[in-house]
Order: C-alpha cells, then sequence, then structure tokens
C-alpha cells in the first residue's frame, strides 16, 4: 500500500473500509488514524473554525460512521452580495474541493520528500490522508444536489436547468444515498479520482 506506486494505488471506496464502526472493532489504530484525517478533510471543506464541533452535522456524522461517507454542516452563503451570479456559484462552490485537493498534495508532496518510502504510522497517516481528500473531493463533483458539483453545474447551464437541479435538492440526499448503495457512483467518482491524481502528479516535483 505504501510502495513506489502511492500516487497511482488502485480506487478504493472510503465505504471499502467496512465504515467507521467495523473498523473500530477491527482495527483500532488504523480506525484512529482514519477517523482524524476523515474529520478535519470534512471540515476544511467548510471551513470557518478548526473546532470540528461547530462544523458537526448529527445525520452526517452518523452516516460518516455507518458507511464511510459523511457530510459537515455547510456554511450559508448570501449570494446576493455577489455581483456575478454564475461566477460566484463555481468559485464558492470549488473552494471545498480545491482545499481537499490541496490536502491531498501536501500529503503526496510529504511522503515525496521522506523519501525513499516513509514506514510505520507516518506513511499510513499520510496514505489515508491524501486518498481521504481524494475520494471526498471525487465524491463533491459529482453534480447531484446538494454537492457541490451541482452547484458548479448551475453556473454553467441555463435557467431552466438550474430549476430542475434545485428541484432535485430535496430529495438529492436519498438519491446520493441509493446510488452509493448500489455502487452506481464507483465509475464517475473513480473518472474524478483519475483527473486529479493526474493534476497532482503533475505539479509534484
Amino acid at each position: 500500500m505504501h510502495n513506489g506506486n502511492y500516487l497511482k494505488s488502485h480506487y478504493d471506496p472510503i465505504g471499502e473500509y467496512m465504515g467507521l464502526l467495523n473498523l473500530l472493532i477491527n482495527d483500532p489504530l488504523t480506525f484512529i488514524l482514519l477517523a482524524i484525517p476523515l474529520l478535519y478533510s470534512i471540515i476544511i471543506h467548510e471551513l470557518v473554525s478548526l473546532n470540528p464541533l461547530k462544523h458537526l452535522d448529527p445525520i452526517g456524522t452518523l452516516m460518516l460512521f455507518i458507511f464511510g461517507f459523511g457530510w459537515a454542516k455547510p456554511v450559508p452563503v448570501n449570494f446576493s452580495n455577489i455581483d456575478d451570479t454564475r461566477k460566484g456559484l463555481i468559485f464558492i462552490s470549488s473552494a471545498g474541493i480545491i482545499a481537499n485537493m490541496i490536502f491531498a498534495f501536501v500529503a503526496f508532496l510529504i511522503f515525496r520528500l521522506l523519501s525513499p518510502t516513509p514506514a510505520g504510522v507516518l506513511a499510513t497517516f499520510l496514505f489515508y490522508l491524501a486518498q481521504i481528500n481524494i475520494i471526498l473531493a471525487s465524491f463533491n463533483l459529482i453534480p447531484i444536489p446538494p454537492l457541490d458539483g451541482s452547484k458548479i453545474l448551475m453556473g454553467f447551464v441555463s435557467e431552466r436547468f438550474q430549476y430542475y437541479l434545485s428541484r432535485i435538492e430535496p430529495y438529492g440526499l436519498f438519491i446520493i444515498i441509493g446510488l452509493l448503495y448500489f455502487r452506481a457512483l464507483d465509475p464517475l467518482i473513480a473518472f474524478f479520482r483519475w483527473i486529479i491524481l493526474g493534476l497532482i502528479g503533475i505539479l509534484l516535483p
């Protein structure tokens, strides 16, 4: 898992790690190593305070422990204060995704600087930190409301299509959970992950 192919490691959704509750029972050390970067990777997506308690969403936290995917409380944005709503949608919705990509890049960079290969706890932590942030960024790029990918898409499409997307939002969470359960989103997440890994690979020294 922590060899020279670190950057090109195979796609494995967070849900593949059995959910955090099972992981806690079967491998407490890995649970700690995974839970800490996962918690801060999620709150960095909605960053206002580094205190995770201010960001925890009860349902999102429960989903995190059961399925391995979760979310923090969204930060409210008043788009009436933005001159260009379309650009505002794109830039604001991209911010959390870019933050996750930066976290992943930094983890890869530290791993590279400690080459030939960091071992033990540090290697495991860097691996999880990078993979979690890449998967979170990839997941949030999915254009289904309320994920950020839908808001980015709204910045490019017609007002009529924006209206249809907004009508889906009240049911979006249930749609996403269902698609995740049937693994229908795996190919799309893998595609976005491939793009993100390619970008990081270009930037790494």
